[in-house]
């Protein structure tokens, strides 16, 4: 085999064989295929794409390509969950316990942030002493005991995607489904589960800006998990504002305390998100017959404490001060919290979910390079959600701002923040937050 032929037979169109797609990946990690290559056939692959088969062979080869996570010694049906980002999406704080308590175990890896906030693993550190690592038979003995693990990711899972995603970065290549599809699908395999539930972002504060774009992705995704032999459901969210109220590490974990603890002043649509992830993923780990009734199970859990009970043993286990589930001021918090006044009267018509997060990243939340550190406490509160009326001067978000930010940078922040909502004289239309499911069977657009 010669790569040049293979990126010649893609180039014309032609479907490679598993054998020809796994030749390619070998032969890039191993150093024997050279970026421009790689380059040249990922170009292709953008201008012809895939077929099913060939995406599914793609992931399998990029998942197999470092380490793999073996799941078997765990009880139960593995579901893992799955965003394809977005700003305020805390939905593995909530989902994580919520599921667990529900009897379906959570044996997750999450990532670190690259952006407006951190990642998961970024947000559990918040948590005073919580320990994100742990070996693999503890990770195994802890998911049966309590039914819930969350660690991070190991160094070298799927090296292959690395390497891609690396190349697909400066070559003008990352907007391929194929190539994202199996970016993504890839990491959740290596990761050992059995069935996965993916939460795929449309809209303004998405990766993909469009609902046809979001399905033909989700698509996509749920081809790969049925030719590989996983259960695969995405459902379509939307992302025209952040999902929570919060956007920063320390402010996510009150958020989600917040739902667990059933308080007043969370974001609805959080909550609605949380509750239809955990209903797909209790589903598909064998928890509740239907939807419907895995909704209502989850409902319980909330109401009853059972959930919020489950995350402070879930944080006493790997380390951390469990005591923040009935005392979420032991987070950290910021030195000073400052208002961001709305210009004039008026609704919210529209918020640019990008832009409150990367205010957020300004202000020391997320990370601009991988090397950067994060201020845990800081972020911003939203205090005004699109159809809510405001006053001119009345606070529409706050911003939690460090001891490191000085009064220049600030008044940028603000500015920043401030423009990122857009108000109007009359009350909007509220954008739709549930699109669409996607199964085997196809999808079903709820709006």
């Amino acid at each position: 085999m010669r790569a040049v032929d293979l990126i010649q037979a893609k180039r014309d169109g032609a479907e490679l064989s598993e054998a020809e797609i796994r030749f390619l990946v070998d032969g890039y990690v191993s150093g024997a295929i050279p970026d421009y290559q790689m380059s040249a056939w990922a170009m292709a692959v953008y201008f012809r794409g895939m077929t099913a088969a060939e995406t599914a062979a793609l992931t399998l080869a990029m998942a197999e390509s470092g380490d793999t996570v073996d799941l078997s010694a765990v009880r139960g049906v593995k579901v893992d969950k799955h965003s394809t980002g977005g700003v305020g999406d805390t939905t593995t704080l909530v989902l994580a316990p919520l599921v667990a308590s529900a009897g379906v175990p959570v044996a997750k890896m999450s990532g670190r942030g690259l952006g407006h906030t951190g990642g998961t693993i970024d947000k559990l550190e918040a948590i005073p002493g919580f320990r994100v690592e742990l070996t693999q038979d503890a990770f195994t003995a802890q998911v049966n005991a309590l039914g819930v693990a969350v660690i991070s990711q190991s160094g070298n899972i799927t090296p292959a995607d690395k390497l891609l995603y690396g190349l697909r970065d400066v070559t003008a290549t990352v907007e391929s489904i194929p190539l994202i599809a199996s970016s993504i699908m890839s990491k959740k395999i290596a990761a050992g589960a059995d069935a996965i539930v993916l939460d795929v972002k449309t809209g303004g504060g998405a990766f993909m800006k469009t609902i046809d774009d979001s399905i033909a992705l989700a698509r996509a995704m749920v081809a790969i998990g049925t030719e590989v032999g996983r259960r695969t459901v995405a459902v379509i969210s939307g992302m025209d504002q952040p999902l929570g109220n919060s956007i920063g590490n320390a402010l996510e974990v009150r958020e989600a305390l917040s739902v667990l603890r059933g308080e007043p002043g969370v974001s609805p649509d959080l909550i609605e998100v949380c509750l239809a992830l955990g209903a797909h993923m209790l589903v598909l780990g064998g928890g509740a017959e239907s939807y419907d009734a895995a909704r209502a199970a989850l409902r319980e859990k909330l109401a009853s404490g059972e959930a919020l009970r489950k995350f402070a043993a879930f944080v006493s286990a790997q380390g951390g001060d469990s005591a923040v589930a009935d005392e979420p001021g032991r987070l950290p918090a910021a030195a000073r919290v400052v208002p961001v006044p709305a210009p004039r009267a008026g609704y919210v018509g529209a918020i640019r979910a990008e832009d409150l997060g990367t205010a957020a990243m300004w202000l020391g939340a997320g990370r601009a390079t991988k090397d950067a550190t994060i201020d845990l406490a800081v972020g911003i509160r939203m205090l005004k959600r699109i159809g809510d009326r405001v006053d001119a001067g009345e606070p529409l978000a706050e911003l939690h701002v460090g001891e490191a930010t000085g009064e220049a940078a600030l008044a940028e922040v603000v500015q920043k923040a401030s423009d990122a909502y857009a108000l109007q004289d009359a009350p909007p239309a509220k954008p739709p937050l549930i699109y669409a499911v996607v199964t085997q069977s196809g999808v079903e657009r709820l709006a």
